[in-house]
């Protein structure tokens, strides 16, 4: 049997889907096929490329990616991690679809604790990601 197929999604595909996504590369690469994708792509956030490295995941080669109706159509798992307001996606009836909403870092760019805010996601996606893949 192969691997089964995560797609971790938000609205820029800059920060926590690109983070979620190396998480369950290093973590779980052996049993999910991982990928991240938004609707409107904004480049990989170069302060989530800097908190990844914190914890020995190198995401600096990764590139926002629109998000693909036949990747969606592919998945066994869609992770959104947006709000709902964010207008994420539209995801297909028969996909497995799990919405955890988490903070989006960018919000606070420029203010004093970025980098701690921008951690403290690091840090809450991980956490999602090795339940959500541990189980399934």
């Amino acid at each position: 049997m192969g691997k089964k197929k995560v797609i971790f999604i938000c609205r820029g595909n800059s920060c926590r889907s690109q983070m979620a996504e190396g998480f369950a590369r290093k973590l779980y690469g052996d049993q999910w096929e991982a990928h991240s994708a938004g609707t409107a792509p904004e480049g990989v956030n170069p302060n989530a490329v800097s908190v990844m490295s914190e914890v020995g995941i190198d995401i600096s080669k990764n590139e926002s990616k629109v998000l693909d109706q036949a990747l969606l159509n592919s998945a066994d798992l869609v992770v959104a991690l947006c709000d709902i307001q964010e207008g994420c996606f539209v995801l297909p009836p028969t996909v497995r679809y799990i919405h955890y909403p988490v903070e989006d870092p960018v919000r606070v760019a420029g203010s004093i604790n970025e980098m701690s805010v921008f951690r403290n996601v690091r840090d809450k996606v991980k956490k999602l990601v090795e339940e959500l893949l541990m189980q399934t």
